[in-house]
């Protein structure tokens, strides 16, 4: 509280400047960049790496512009250059962090897969994320809602969702409030960017309510 007893605002979330389009924005739409002791740019996703920060939208053509410009050169005030195939690297590496992430997430209780198990949550308002295959069928996606108040992400594929319950593949996962889901969707917002979607995925249906029976469905993983 302030001195006056007044509750303080919640603190505005931090914001850095986009070197390629110059808007600024909340961090979490950027990806942080540093110049390595060799001269090369690094993508730094953890936001750990000592030196100054350089911040370019979570876009593929915003990162690969800054690079083919140089404009990293700039950001950094000193001659830098960017490794060839950089949005692929940047991309490849945001998509383990979710893996990871969704991971550790369901180790601790907090993330289901299949159909059924997915429906149920979201039925009961258990989950805040709605985690869908971007290769799965149009049809079974269709099928489910994004939770009210919360988040769809496209981003993965089926193999990599997968991954992140020890399955060959999954199409339909959620995630419960709490726990790492924010860190989830920190990443995954960013990696929808790189994958050619906007920071804030839009869902294939969100008009589907709970009242839908179960029926046979043929992307029940």
């Amino acid at each position: 509280m302030s001195r006056g007893g007044r509750t303080k605002d919640r603190e505005a979330p931090s914001e850095r400047r986009c070197i390629v389009t110059g808007d600024v924005q909340p961090k979490e739409g950027l990806v942080r960049f540093v110049a390595g002791p060799d001269g090369m740019v690094v993508p730094d996703l953890a936001e750990k790496l000592p030196g100054r920060g350089i911040w370019v939208a979570a876009q593929r053509a915003a990162i690969d512009k800054a690079a083919a410009k140089g404009m990293f050169s700039r950001g950094a005030k000193a001659q830098v250059r960017a490794p060839d195939g950089l949005a692929d690297l940047v991309e490849s590496g945001l998509a383990k962090r979710v893996v990871e992430l969704v991971s550790l997430a369901r180790k601790a209780g907090d993330a289901v897969a299949g159909f059924e198990k997915v429906k149920g949550w979201l039925a009961d308002g258990r989950a805040k994320v709605l985690l869908q295959a971007s290769d799965g069928s149009d049809r079974g996606k269709g099928k489910l809602w994004t939770p009210t108040g919360g988040r769809w992400f496209g981003c993965l594929t089926a193999s990599e969702l997968g991954l992140s319950f020890g399955r060959d593949h999954v199409i339909h996962g959620a995630l419960a409030p709490g726990g790492l889901t924010d860190r989830v969707i920190k990443e995954a917002s960013r990696l929808s960017g790189l994958r050619g979607g906007s920071a804030v995925p839009t869902p294939p249906s969100a008009s589907i309510t709970a009242a839908l029976p179960p029926g046979r469905n043929e992307d029940a993983t």
